[in-house]
């Protein structure tokens, strides 16, 4: 399997610390307000990519922060805190603020059928650990104290930036236009670890530490948060690319001044999806989230579906039109796989075993989603039996987390049920239980009794009394009950 490594700067092959093991952290949302489907794009890569981890034979373990405190409006460590731009808003407490908007975010998760991370850390949770990494930096002399805050110095470092090769006058933090500098700092380039002092006077969550009472920097809970559930060394490391400076930056420098060695061998990073506007952004006032894809009719799953169409380290343009055009690509699947029957013939082994093969091929390729788009067509236009190409679907949407089995499933009961009422012949359940299958093969003994194929009439009904299912023939179709 490649990847592409944004710290190396090439496509390389993946490798982990433990054989078959991978220790897996994704930056999570900061919960002030919905998550925007540009933000969104970013957990639906990643949870395609540790999906297909999975697929391949690992065994993972990935986590994630939920960002409930410290997070501030600018690059710099500075501007209004956003957690508390939240919470006025709604005239709620910063708590409140955060624990509704996280359920949200797992609600829009689910829609996504995004899978939930191994362990999810609200950032507010460990701030003893926080303090204790902070101050091993400053006796290692990686950190200071000024103005009542504490400061990462980067000087200390031979290496700061990672992730790109800018001059460091292009990428001056805390000095640019809009933004006041921070005269506490050595280096225009160092960073808070802990704040004591900030712009906010009425900053709602405070601890206290070596320091005085204050709250942690945005960067030291995720190194915080991914030491203590990943262990010391870390296989890979995900987020957006917008994360890649300074946030990513900063964790990879304090991280490694801490531990003594490095961190973080591979990571991934998702490009932006854009409007025909520019970058999707909440702080333009207004942003596409899923409960308003909802509201116009969209299923959510066509949205990952539009997401998957493009791979993750291109910038992806989003328009109705874009959407439209993948919500009848995403149907046509569908709609093909329904017209497949899962009952033809027996899975052809050696078939789903090629055809998994050629699915792995495209996603070993840096995680080529569009190539392993292009598979489905594939299996379902392949010459093997039905049950074959239905097998094939299921082990590959395993990955790809269209639920397009499930939904293939309903659409052919969809037909049954209109087919049956269109001859006259009603199957019911007397509990009131709804199931596609056992409806099917009821259908199916009909049939065969019309075309007087009693053996196979006979057959079904034995198949459905081991199932315990007992069936009763009544005038124009029949009831069936669990025995």
């Amino acid at each position: 399997m490649y990847l592409y490594n944004s710290a190396t700067h090439k496509k390389e092959e993946f490798k982990t610390h433990t054989p078959g093991h991978v220790e897996m952290y994704t930056c999570g949302p900061t919960v002030y307000h919905f998550a925007h489907i540009g933000n969104l794009r970013s957990y639906i890569m990643e949870d395609v990519l540790e999906k297909y981890l999975r697929f391949a034979g690992y065994d993972v373990n990935r986590v994630m922060n939920i960002t409930d405190v410290g997070h501030l409006t600018s690059d710099a460590d500075e501007g209004e805190d956003k957690m508390l731009k939240g919470a006025r808003r709604e005239h709620k407490t910063v708590m409140e603020i955060a624990r509704y908007y996280t359920d949200a975010f797992f609600d829009d998760c689910r829609k996504l059928n995004i899978k939930r991370p191994d362990v999810v850390q609200p950032a507010t949770g460990l701030i003893d650990d926080y303090i204790h990494i902070v101050s091993t930096l400053i006796d290692k002399g990686y950190a200071y104290v000024a103005g009542g805050n504490v400061y990462f110095d980067t000087s200390k470092l031979d290496r700061y930036y990672v992730f790109n090769d800018h001059k460091e006058e292009d990428l001056a933090v805390g000095v640019r236009e809009g933004v006041e500098e921070d005269t506490n700092k050595r280096n225009r380039n160092d960073f808070v670890l802990w704040f004591t002092k900030s712009k906010f006077e009425d900053q709602a969550l405070k601890w206290d530490s070596p320091w005085g009472v204050g709250y942690p920097g945005w960067h030291i809970e995720c190194s915080g948060i991914s030491m203590k559930y990943n262990g010391e060394y870390l296989d890979l490391h995900c987020g957006g690319v917008d994360n890649a400076f300074p946030h990513h930056t900063n964790e990879i420098a304090q991280s490694e001044s801490y531990l003594g060695h490095p961190w973080c061998t591979h990571w991934t990073h998702v490009a932006h999806l854009n409007t025909e506007d520019g970058k999707m952004s909440k702080s333009k006032g207004e942003f596409l989230t899923v409960s308003l894809l909802e509201e116009k009719g969209y299923d959510p799953l066509a949205y990952r579906f539009f997401c998957l169409q493009s791979h993750y380290r291109k910038n992806l343009v989003f328009t109705w039109e874009n959407l439209d055009n993948a919500v009848v690509a995403y149907n046509k699947l569908i709609a093909r796989l329904a017209s497949t029957d899962p009952k033809d013939g027996t899975v052809d082994e050696a078939a789903l075993t090629e055809l998994k093969e050629k699915f792995s091929k495209a996603m070993d390729n840096d995680l080529n989603t569009p190539n392993g788009v292009t598979v489905l067509y594939d299996i379902l236009k392949a010459k093997c039996s039905g049950a074959t190409k239905w097998a094939a679907v299921e082990a590959v949407d395993e990955v790809l987390g269209l639920k397009l089995t499930e939904k293939a499933a309903a659409q052919r009961a969809q037909q049954a049920k209109a087919a049956s009422a269109s001859s006259g012949y009603t199957v019911v359940s007397e509990d009131g239980e709804e199931n596609a299958e056992i409806e099917a093969l009821i259908r199916q003994r009909a049939e065969a009794k019309k075309a007087k194929n009693f053996a196979e009439a006979d057959r079904i009904r034995d198949e459905l009394k081991a199932q315990g299912i007992e069936i009763t023939d009544v005038a124009g179709g029949a009831r069936w009950k669990r025995s």
